[in-house]
């Protein structure tokens, strides 16, 4: 694969990782209000923690399913099938022992289990076999769960994202008619983890018509395969802890050195804050399997390019967002927790973090994807262990000595700008073959120019109102809309390169021809 086909899988996946996203908020929603219309308050609470358990499933990974992706990419290169059929039968084999041990446990103690949760007598049987058929589908779903990590390794995650889509829209029309014709809550579950597996089977069969020469067999388990896996696994897996940390600190924190009510302020400020995150993400969610792509062919070159280019397309969508969502903060926060009033704390902690995400962006966000696969993950891994270590002893330190919950913030910010510019930054630069500055000067400060326009728009918009009857609502949509088109065009003219212009304009000259009537 070269790398114009490279670039082209970039653009594809990142576009299908925003509808992918998009849908999912969409579905989400939906999903949310009619099972939170349709259930009682205790079935409502039983789903709602079974399914948060299945989201910290994500510890159980140690870091297999992204070496997955790694060794995926690289072995397929030196089309090297053998060993890649032991790599991955060996993770198969390691993930389904982990489901099996974990099913014996929850059949064992089920009915101790839902005592603990507090169910009452009445309902005590059915939850318990309910959470059985839960944990039994999650125990096939984590060992399946590898096959979406295959494809992304083989740089297709376009289909990762449709067969995920799919089963989002086939869940909703399913869970409606369930809630429609009065389904049982088994029912109800069986559908859920029904289209929570389905994608991974699905992937499964995909991923394995491209490696005809892959074949998955216990037998081919590996001891010493597993130790080779896990010299990079263990890297990756201490990575996304932190990770884990640095994004779930803060509320521990202020729970044990404020109160709950501090933790639902914190978490009111944050919400606008990580939609941003979600929004600016999606391209280098595809970078990681680019990266090992070409680290495998030895094309120091294209990996230079990928780096640079990288930061600069992830700066240009970042930039126009931070800016709207900074100036209509306050908006975008009512509208998401439906509050009226928002307490100084609340907006304060908002604009904190929008600033932590927004430097994380320009940082760590594309430096470690592609680092994390060019064979760098042990120096990642003390960084982002210093990181974390600082976070944490920065914002318990600062929450004791001000009693604020804005000090929780700030201490996860100082941190973020210490390592992602004083140590990251420095890295990128010298694996682009530049300096800090020309680096900055040609990744960042082109998407800055072209947004000067947009900021001159925002603050001018700020004097006046312009939504018929004052809302501040419609207000927010009409001047965002014209402060986005503005942000646009200067985008286009000061921060896209002449050859990119020309790119997209064939691109959507394509998608979108202009008919011409004909002069009789």
């Amino acid at each position: 694969m070269s790398y114009a086909e490279v670039k082209r899988n970039i653009w594809s996946n990142s576009i299908s990782n925003y509808v992918r996203t998009v849908l999912g908020m969409a579905v989400g929603l939906l999903t949310f209000r009619m099972l939170y219309q349709s259930l009682n308050q205790e079935q409502f609470g039983f789903w709602s923690l079974l399914w948060s358990v299945f989201g910290y499933g994500i510890l159980l990974d140690f870091g297999f399913g992204f070496a997955a992706q790694k060794r995926v990419a690289e072995l397929s290169v030196l089309k090297d099938w053998e060993k890649l059929s032991r790599v991955l039968s060996t993770i198969l084999v390691f993930y389904a022992g982990i489901s099996v041990a974990i099913a014996l446990v929850v059949l064992a103690g089920s009915a101790t289990i839902v005592r603990w949760f507090g169910v009452s007598a009445a309902n005590h049987e059915e939850f318990r076999k309910v959470m059985v058929v839960f944990f039994l589908g999650i125990g096939l779903a984590f060992p399946m769960g590898i096959f979406p990590e295959v494809l992304r390794g083989q740089q297709r995650i376009r289909l990762t994202n449709n067969l995920i889509s799919g089963a989002l829209i086939l869940r909703l029309g399913f869970i409606a008619a369930a809630v429609w014709f009065k389904w049982s809550f088994m029912a109800v579950m069986f559908i859920a983890l029904f289209f929570a597996l389905a994608p991974d089977f699905l992937a499964a069969l995909f991923a394995l018509q491209r490696m005809p020469g892959v074949r998955i067999r216990p037998s081919l388990f590996s001891p010493s395969m597993m130790g080779e896996t896990m010299q990079f696994s263990v890297f990756a897996y201490l990575g996304t802890a932190t990770n884990i940390v640095l994004g779930k600190t803060d509320q521990l924190v202020l729970g044990a050195a404020l109160s709950v009510s501090a933790v639902a302020l914190y978490q009111a400020g944050a919400k606008v804050a990580e939609v941003f995150s979600q929004f600016t993400k999606q391209v280098q969610d595809t970078l990681s399997p680019a990266a090992a792509h070409l680290h495998a062919t030895g094309d120091t070159a294209a990996l230079q390019d990928l780096l640079v280019n990288s930061l600069r397309w992830t700066v240009l969508i970042a930039t126009p967002l931070y800016l709207l969502c900074a100036f209509y903060l306050s908006e975008l926060l009512r509208l998401l927790t439906g509050d009226k009033s928002l307490s100084a704390d609340t907006i304060l902690v908002g604009h904190v973090l929008l600033a932590w995400f927004y430097t994380t962006i320009l940082t760590h966000s594309v430096s470690k994807r592609i680092f994390m696969m060019t064979g760098h993950e042990r120096r990642l891994m003390w960084l982002g262990l210093g990181e974390a270590a600082a976070n944490l002893i920065l914002s318990v330190g600062l929450v004791l000595a001000t009693r604020s919950v804005v000090a929780v913030a700030v201490g996860s910010l100082i941190p973020t700008l210490y390592f992602g510019w004083v140590h990251l930054w420095p890295w990128m630069a010298k694996n682009t073959g530049l300096k800090g500055w020309p680096l900055f000067r040609q990744s960042v400060i082109p998407s800055w120019l072209g947004c000067l326009p947009m900021l001159a728009v925002l603050i001018a918009l700020k004097l006046v109102v312009l939504a018929p009857g004052g809302s501040t609502m419609a207000a927010m949509f009409i001047e965002g809309t014209l402060a986005g088109v503005v942000g646009a065009f200067g985008l286009w003219r000061m921060a896209l390169r002449p050859g990119e212009q020309e790119e997209l304009t064939r691109k959507f000259g394509r998608r979108f021809p202009i008919r011409r009537r004909s002069v009789p």
